[in-house]
Parts: structure tokens; C-alpha cells; sequence
């Protein structure tokens, strides 16, 4: 039997418009994060300046919903911030977010360092200590190379490959894990880029490694405070005294290495 014409279901128009499958759009979401993550760190996107979701999109060459999910989880991790018609930029950090993360990491880290003395092998007390030596030696390097940001980004990479194999061979992966989880080695390194911080002692890592490879746990858990303590007060003066007027005003900033992710901060877009 035929069905009348008014009770038939009208099929609805095919989509002109093509939609990325999920896991391409997960995929393009994942990369914009991390390219976006990794030009704050390094500095290109300076703190305070304001970002487009269109300009980042058209930098990327992708469209506009992955750079909205990297900004979104960007912003749930800390490293942006958006207000209502006005806009998103790379958060301008306070004295709080500074104390607080310097806490949680120091929590986290010392267990690891006390964890690192008893259950590491000889062979892997070994390898940190020459780990330590060659941060060491690349820290120094900066001094020669402080305008090349991709040289001092892969230094500051190398030197969280140092604090994560400590946890890594403490034999505890939910503690490496929230060491990773918790980002606070990514802070650490994002308020040292914001305050132009990286002179430190020549030996200043081999000491720490020294300490966890051949002390007791109670001597590694102290050698570990005092590393993350150390210029603490450094960072916070400078946030403090170089950093205020972008707390205020949400506008553009020139960084030394101009990008075209950068851009006018407009009341119309975030």
C-alpha cells in the first residue's frame, strides 16, 4: 500500500558543509593545544597578550572548534584566561598562583626525591647524576643564547625530563603521574620565562642529583626543598614589579620575536 504524501517522512538535506570525524577533530584539537602550550612557554606569546581563536586558526591552518577546545583546556589548566566580552590572553600570573604551585610541586617533588634515595638502582643514581651535570651545562649555554627560544624551550624540556625521571624511578607511577597531571613543572617554567630568570649556580643540578643519588632519603628530601625554594623570592618581585600593569589592562604587547598569532586585543572576539 502506499503511504499518503502527507504522513511520508521527508528525508533531511545532505550536509553541504563537511564534519572532521571525531578522532580527526580530537586529533586537530590535541596539536593546536600543544603548539599553543609550547609558544607560551617559550615565550613567543608573551604573558598578558591577548589571542584570537580566528587569527590562531588561520596561523594553524585549521578551523576554529579545535582552537576553541585548545584555549578551553588551556584555560582549565591555567595557562589563559577569558572574561565575557573581552576576550582571551595568556594568563598574567599573581602571587597566589606562584605560592600555590610552589607548594603543591614541593609537596610532590620531595616524596619523590625521598622515594628516588631508597628505591632507585645504582645504575639509575648513575644516570641522574650525569643527567644533572648536562642541565647544568646547558643552562649555561643560555647565557651564550638567551635570544634563541627554541634553544633555551628544548633546555627547559630537557630539564623536566630530569625532575620526571626522579619520580619515574621513585617506583611510584600514580606520584610521576601527578607530577605530569598537575603541570607544576610547566609553571615553574612559565613564571622563570615571565620574569627572564635563568641565572643559576654553575653546579646547581649536579648538587641535587648528588644529594638524591648518594644521600638518605631524609638529605634528599631537604636537598629537593631547597632547589624549588631557591629565587622563589626573585620570581615574586619581579611578577610583582614588572607584571602590573597587565594584570589591569587586557591589551596587545610586542614580543622580541613577532608572531602572527599575536594580535590586537578586540572587544569582539576571544
Amino acid at each position: 500500500m502506499n503511504t499518503p504524501k502527507s504522513t511520508r517522512r521527508r528525508r533531511a538535506p545532505a550536509s553541504t558543509k563537511a564534519t572532521p570525524a571525531p578522532g580527526r577533530a580530537h586529533s586537530l584539537a590535541a596539536s593546536a593545544y600543544r603548539e599553543i602550550r609550547n609558544r607560551i612557554l617559550k615565550g613567543d606569546l608573551p604573558v598578558g597578550v591577548a589571542l584570537s581563536r580566528r587569527q590562531l586558526a588561520d596561523e594553524l591552518k585549521i578551523s576554529v572548534p579545535p582552537v576553541m577546545e585548545a584555549l578551553q583546556r588551556l584555560e582549565r589548566e591555567g595557562l589563559v584566561e577569558s572574561r565575557p566580552r573581552v576576550g582571551t590572553r595568556v594568563r598574567v600570573p599573581v602571587r597566589q598562583d606562584v605560592e600555590d604551585r610552589s607548594l603543591v610541586r614541593e609537596a610532590l617533588e620531595t616524596q619523590a626525591a625521598r622515594l628516588f634515595a631508597e628505591r632507585a638502582t645504582p645504575e639509575e643514581k648513575k644516570e641522574l647524576r650525569q643527567m644533572g651535570r648536562q642541565v647544568d651545562q646547558l643552562y649555561a649555554a643560555c647565557e651564550k643564547n638567551s635570544s634563541d627560544r627554541d634553544f633555551l624551550f628544548s633546555v627547559n624540556t630537557y630539564h623536566m625530563k630530569l625532575h620526571l625521571r626522579i619520580a619515574e624511578c621513585a617506583r611510584c607511577p600514580a606520584l610521576r603521574d601527578a607530577i605530569e597531571k598537575e603541570q607544576v613543572l610547566i609553571f615553574n617554567w612559565l613564571y622563570e620565562t615571565a620574569v627572564k630568570r635563568r641565572t643559576l649556580a654553575s653546579d646547581f643540578h649536579a648538587r641535587l642529583t648528588d644529594a638524591l643519588a648518594t644521600g638518605t632519603p631524609t638529605q634528599a628530601d631537604v636537598a629537593m626543598r631547597e632547589h624549588i625554594r631557591f629565587g622563589l623570592h626573585e620570581v615574586l618581585a619581579k611578577l610583582a614589579g614588572g607584571l602590573g600593569e597587565a594584570r589591569t589592562i587586557w591589551r596587545h604587547k610586542k614580543s622580541a620575536k613577532p608572531s602572527r598569532l599575536l594580535k590586537r586585543n578586540d572587544r569582539t572576539e576571544g
